[in-house]
C-alpha cells in the first residue's frame, strides 16, 4: 500500500539549491508529484525524493555540481519507456525540457545532429526526403527519445548489431561528473579536454591495455559482441578503438546515464528505401519456425525477421481485427509466425529479393503465409502490430499482476535450443502466461512474464527463475542476458555472472573513473545488491475499468498537451490507481485527501480530454474519456438555459465579444487574466479573439437536388470571423469562403431553415451536460433531415470538431442513418478540389492538424489540401494544441504549454498558418503571432 515518504535533509538542501538554478516551479518535493512523475515502464516503483525539470545544458551542469555538494544522486529521464528500471530514482529525478529538441540535418542527410528529447520517429520523418533514417529502430521509436535510445544502445527490428547507436555514432556532446563539457565535433574543445583531463584519459588507455594484453579477455569481448549485447558497459570500445576520446565516446553509448549526461549526438544515417515488402509466415511448430530463421539469416536478403509465439498470436488476435486468419484460431502454444521485411532500391530488385526469400522458405513446413505485401497501408498495420506487442500482450494479464519484460540473445547456432530452454524454464518456475517474441534474425528473444508479485513465495519464485535464466543464457549458451533493453536494475545483479570476474572489475573501474562521487544513476548496471532485481517491485492496484489495461508504458505521452505542465495520461492513471487503493481513514485517509486535492488540478482540470492519447496507445485507452467519466455531471443553470434557448445564447456571446472589442482586446485580455488568477472559473479572453461575423447571406433553397449541398455552418463559424494577422483589415467570414468555394466547384449550397440556434452539442459534451447535448442532437436531427430531404442531399459541416461530433452522433443513433454526412476534409479533397483550378499563392505554410481530423484519419487528406495552396507546407507536429473546447478559455495554460514546443521564430519563418478548427486557430494565433486561417479560406483564395 502507498505510503508517504518524507524528503530527507540532504535532498531538502538540494531542492533549495535546485530552485535557485531552475526556478521554484521546476522543482517538486510534494509527494503527489514525486510519486506520479516517478513512474516508468519497468516493473519497479521508486519514489524520488526530488523531481527537477532541467531547461538546458547550463542548468544540468549546475544541478550536477549541486548534487555533488549535497551528496545526492541524479537520474536523467527523457521518455521513461525503458523497461528495466534504469529511469527510476529514489533520489533526484531530472526530467528534460523542450530546449533539448535540436534537430539539424547536414551532409545531404548523411549526418543528423539531435538533442536527447527528440523522438526517434521524428528524426526519421525529417530524414525521409533524403531517403535516410537513423540506424536504431526500437519498437518504441514513435515515443522513445534519442536520449534513451543512445543511453540504452537500443537497436530494434531492422537494426541488428550493425546499425545501432554504437556503430552509427559520429560525434557526441556530453557533460561529465565535474561539469566539464566534451564536444567531439569541436577540435579546440577536444584539445583542451586532452590537457585538462590527461590523467582521466590515461586511465582509460590503461583499462584498454588490461583487455588487449590478455588474449582470452580480448577474444571473449570480441565474441560477445558478435551478437546483440547490452549487458553491462560497452567494453567492446576498449578493443575497437585506440584513441581514449573515441573510447570515451563509445563507452557513453549504452551507459544508461551512469557515466555522464548526453546533451547532443550526431548520427551517421543509413539508407531508407521506398520499395519495401512484408509478409506473415505461419508455422505450427516453434522449432520449425526457428530452423527457418537460421536459414533466412544464412541465405536470404531479409532486413527484419520478427517472431511471435503461439500465445502472442492468440492475445494479439483478441485485440486487433483484420489480421491474417491464423491470429484468430484456437490457442496452439507450439505454433509461431514470422513477420519478414525486405527492401530494395528498385521494384525489380525488391522482386528478386522476394523470390529468393520464398525459395528459402520453400524448404520448410510453412502452413500459411500472406505473401509479400507492398501496400504501405497493409504493411504499416503489420508493423504497428509488432510495435504494440508489449502493451497488447500485457493486457492479457490477471488483475493486479506485474509486467516483467525481458530480452535475451542466443547465438544463432543455439537459437532452437535456446527457445526450448526458455519454454522449459517457464514451465519449471510456473509462468504459464509467458510469451516469446522478438528479433529472431539476431537470436534476440523478448519474453514477458505477468506474475502477481504480492507474496514472498511469488517473489522467491521469480528470483529462482532469474538465477537459472542467467545460468542458461549467459553460461550454457554463451548468450546475452540483455540484447537491447539495457541492463537497468533487473539484470545488474547478474552482469558479473555473464562477463566473469575480470571483465566485471573493468566495468566497475569504468564506473569509478567516470563517476567517483557516485551521483549518476546508482545501482544501474553496477550494483552490490544481489537482490536488487526483486527490490521495490511495482504493484498495480485494480481501479476503473477504462484504465484497467494500462501497463504504464508511456506510449501515450507525446500526444498529451499537459506534458510538462501537470500530468501525462500515464501519470494520471498511476496516481488515480494508487489513490483509490488507499483506505479513507487514518494516516492513509489523510494521504488520500491530500493526493485527491492535488489530482483535481493536475489530473482533471488540466486534462484537455481530446483523447489523442488513445491514438498513441496500442490498446486504445482514452484517458480523456476516463477523466471526463469521473467528473461530476454539470448541472449549472446557465447550461440549462443555453440548452433550451441556444439562439439567445448565441446573441449573448456575440454581444460579449463585441463589448470585448469595444473595450479593447488587449485590455480585456489583461482584465480577464487578472480575474482568472483570483477566480479560476473566469475565462480568459485571448489576444487573438476574432470579431463577430457578419450576418449569414441569403441562400435560396435550390429546386433541383443535383449538385446541391446542405451547408451546416457551425455556431463557432457563423458567429466569429476568420482570425486576422494584424488589427484592422476587412472582415472575413468563414462561411463566405465556403460558399464561394462550393460555387466555384459547381455546387449549390444552402443553409438549413432557421439555422440560428442549431448546434451539434459539442460545447455541452465538453461541459459534461448530457441532457442538453442530447437535446441539441435531437433538434439538429430534425433540421438536417428536413433540409436534406430525408437523406437525398449531402451535408457539409465546416468546423472539424463539429464534423467529428455529428459523425459520432450518427454512430450513436442520435442522427438518422439516412443523412449523408461527409467528413469535411474528405468532401473538400474528393468532391471539391478535383473541380477547381488551383494556383498556390503561399510560399511557406504552417499546417496544424486538429485532433478531430487526426481521429477521423484525415491528416494526410488535410496535408494534400494545404499543398494545393502553398509551395511548401510544414506540419506543426503537435498532436493536440490543448485548446480542448472551452478549456482554452478556462484553463489557458494547457494551450500555452502545448504550443511552447513550436519554435519561437514561427511568425518569421512562415507566411501564414492553416487548420480546420476555429478554436485551434485561435490558440495558435494567440501564442505564435502567426495568422492561422481555415483551410476553406485558403482554398478559396487560391482557387481560380
Amino acid at each position: 500500500m502507498l505510503k508517504e515518504i518524507p524528503v530527507d535533509a540532504a535532498h531538502q538542501k538540494f531542492a533549495e539549491r535546485a530552485k535557485e538554478i531552475v526556478g521554484e516551479k521546476a522543482v517538486y518535493t510534494d509527494f503527489f508529484y514525486r510519486f506520479a512523475y516517478g513512474t516508468d515502464a519497468s516493473l519497479y516503483r521508486y519514489i524520488p525524493q526530488v523531481v527537477v525539470r532541467a531547461g538546458d545544458e547550463a542548468e544540468v551542469i549546475e544541478l550536477i555540481k549541486a548534487a555533488k555538494a549535497c551528496q545526492v544522486a541524479l537520474t536523467f529521464r527523457a521518455s521513461g519507456t525503458s523497461l528495466s528500471g534504469q529511469t527510476s530514482s529514489g533520489s533526484v529525478l531530472v526530467m528534460l525540457g523542450n530546449a533539448f529538441t535540436k534537430l539539424e540535418i547536414s551532409e545531404g542527410g548523411d549526418l543528423v545532429t539531435v538533442g536527447p528529447m527528440v523522438i526517434g520517429a521524428m528524426v526519421n520523418k525529417a530524414l525521409k526526403p533524403y531517403q535516410r533514417k537513423i540506424g536504431p529502430d526500437p519498437a518504441s521509436i514513435n515515443v522513445a527519445r534519442v536520449g534513451g535510445i543512445v543511453a540504452n544502445n537500443s537497436s530494434g527490428m531492422c537494426c541488428g548489431t550493425k546499425h545501432n547507436s554504437y556503430h552509427t555514432l559520429a560525434d557526441i556532446r556530453l557533460v561529465l561528473n565535474d561539469g566539464t563539457v566534451l564536444d567531439t565535433r569541436d577540435p579546440e574543445n577536444v584539445a583542451q579536454f586532452r590537457q585538462s583531463h590527461a590523467k582521466f584519459l590515461t586511465h582509460l588507455a590503461q583499462l584498454r591495455q588490461r583487455i588487449i594484453e590478455n588474449p582470452l579477455l580480448k577474444e571473449k569481448v570480441a565474441v560477445k559482441y558478435r551478437i546483440k549485447n547490452t549487458t553491462g558497459y560497452g567494453v567492446n570500445a576498449l578493443i575497437d578503438y585506440e584513441d581514449p576520446i573515441d573510447i570515451l565516446k563509445h563507452l557513453i553509448v549504452g551507459s544508461e546515464g551512469t557515466l555522464g549526461f548526453v546533451s547532443e549526438v550526431v548520427y551517421r544515417t543509413v539508407p531508407e528505401y521506398d520499395h519495401k515488402a512484408s509478409a506473415f509466415v505461419y508455422f505450427t511448430s516453434l522449432r520449425e519456425c526457428c530452423e527457418a530463421v537460421k536459414a533466412l539469416r544464412a541465405d536470404a536478403p531479409v532486413e527484419a525477421v520478427e517472431l511471435f509465439d503461439g500465445r502472442t498470436l492468440h492475445l494479439v488476435g483478441e485485440e486487433i481485427p483484420d489480421l491474417p486468419g491464423f491470429f484468430y484460431r484456437p490457442l496452439n502454444k507450439d505454433s509461431a509466425c514470422l513477420l519478414i521485411e525486405t527492401m530494395g532500391e528498385s521494384a525489380s530488385e525488391l522482386r528478386a529479393k522476394i523470390d529468393k526469400i520464398e525459395s528459402v522458405l520453400a524448404d520448410y513446413n510453412v502452413v500459411e503465409a500472406t505473401g509479400f505485401q507492398t501496400d504501405p497501408e497493409i504493411t504499416t498495420q503489420y508493423w504497428n502490430t509488432r510495435k504494440g506487442l508489449f502493451p497488447i500482450v500485457a493486457k492479457g494479464r490477471k488483475s493486479g499482476a506485474a509486467i516483467i519484460p525481458e530480452d535475451v540473445v542466443f547465438p544463432m547456432e543455439h537459437l532452437v535450443e535456446g527457445v526450448q530452454a526458455l519454454t522449459k524454464l517457464f514451465e519449471k518456475h510456473n509462468f504459464p502466461e509467458a510469451t516469446i517474441m522478438g528479433h529472431a534474425l539476431e537470436g534476440n528473444l523478448h519474453f514477458m512474464l505477468a506474475p502477481t508479485m504480492t507474496s514472498k513465495k511469488k517473489i522467491k519464485q521469480f528470483d529462482a527463475f532469474m538465477d537459472e535464466l542467467a545460468e542458461v543464457v549467459a553460461v550454457k549458451y554463451n548468450g546475452s542476458l540483455k540484447g537491447e533493453h539495457g541492463t537497468g536494475r533487473n539484470i545488474a545483479p547478474f552482469v558479473e555472472a555473464e562477463w566473469g570476474e575480470e571483465i566485471y572489475q573493468v566495468m566497475r573501474d569504468i564506473k569509478a573513473l567516470f563517476d567517483p562521487d557516485k551521483i549518476f544513476n546508482p545501482d544501474v548496471i553496477i550494483t552490490d545488491n544481489k537482490k536488487l532485481h526483486i527490490t521495490s517491485l511495482k504493484q498495480i492496484p485494480v481501479a476503473d475499468k477504462l484504465i484497467h489495461d494500462c501497463v504504464e508504458c508511456g506510449f501515450c505521452e507525446p500526444a498529451c498537451p499537459s506534458d510538462g505542465l501537470s500530468l501525462t495520461p500515464r501519470q494520471r492513471i498511476v496516481a488515480y490507481r494508487n489513490m483509490q487503493a488507499l483506505p479513507r481513514t487514518g494516516e492513509s485517509g489523510k494521504l488520500f485527501a491530500k493526493m485527491n486535492r492535488a489530482f483535481q488540478y493536475a489530473g482533471i482540470d488540466t486534462c484537455a480530454e481530446t483523447g489523442m492519447c488513445a491514438l498513441r496507445c496500442p490498446l486504445g485507452i482514452d484517458t480523456g474519456k476516463f477523466i471526463k467519466s469521473i467528473r461530476p455531471v454539470n448541472s449549472r443553470a446557465l447550461l440549462r438555459i443555453a440548452g433550451n434557448h441556444f439562439a439567445l445564447a448565441e446573441k449573448r456571446m456575440r454581444f460579449t465579444v463585441n463589448m470585448a472589442h469595444k473595450i479593447g482586446i488587449d485590455r480585456t485580455h489583461n482584465l480577464t487574466q487578472a480575474a482568472h488568477k483570483i477566480f479560476k472559473g473566469i475565462p480568459v479572453v485571448p489576444k487573438a479573439m476574432p470579431e463577430v461575423s457578419s450576418s449569414l447571406p441569403a441562400l435560396p433553397v435550390p429546386s433541383k437536388i443535383e449538385n446541391s449541398v446542405v451547408y451546416f455552418t457551425t455556431c463557432v463559424n457563423r458567429n466569429m470571423q476568420e482570425l486576422k494577422r494584424e488589427k484592422g483589415g476587412a472582415p472575413e467570414n468563414t462561411f463566405d469562403h465556403v460558399i464561394s468555394l462550393l460555387h466555384k466547384a459547381g455546387f449549390t449550397p444552402f443553409f438549413p431553415d432557421k439555422i440560428s440556434g442549431i448546434c451539434c452539442g459539442q460545447p455541452f459534451v465538453s461541459a459534461k451536460a448530457p441532457l442538453e447535448a442530447d437535446k441539441m442532437a435531437r433538434h439538429l436531427n430534425e433540421v438536417l433531415l428536413k433540409a436534406s430531404r430525408y437523406g437525398e442531399i449531402p451535408i457539409y459541416v465546416d468546423n472539424a470538431p463539429c464534423a467529428l461530433q455529428v459523425h459520432d452522433l450518427q454512430k450513436r443513433g442520435l442522427l438518422d442513418e439516412r443523412l449523408i454526412l461527409y467528413h469535411s476534409v474528405e468532401f473538400l479533397l474528393k468532391e471539391v478540389a478535383p473541380k477547381l483550378t488551383m494556383k498556390p499563392k503561399i510560399d511557406k505554410l504552417l499546417l496544424h492538424t486538429p485532433c478531430s481530423v487526426a481521429k477521423d484519419g484525415g491528416g494526410e487528406m488535410l496535408l494534400k489540401l494545404a499543398q494545393k495552396c502553398a509551395r511548401e507546407v510544414v506540419s506543426t507536429n503537435i498532436e493536440c494544441c490543448g485548446f480542448g473546447g472551452m478549456k482554452g478559455f478556462t484553463v489557458p495554460e494547457i494551450n500555452q504549454n502545448s504550443l511552447q514546443r513550436l519554435p519561437a521564430t514561427v511568425k518569421q519563418d512562415y507566411e501564414i498558418g492553416a487548420s480546420m478548427s476555429k478554436t485551434c486557430q485561435l490558440g495558435l494565433t494567440t501564442h505564435t503571432g502567426l495568422q492561422f486561417k481555415s483551410i476553406e479560406a485558403l482554398l478559396d483564395e487560391c482557387a481560380l
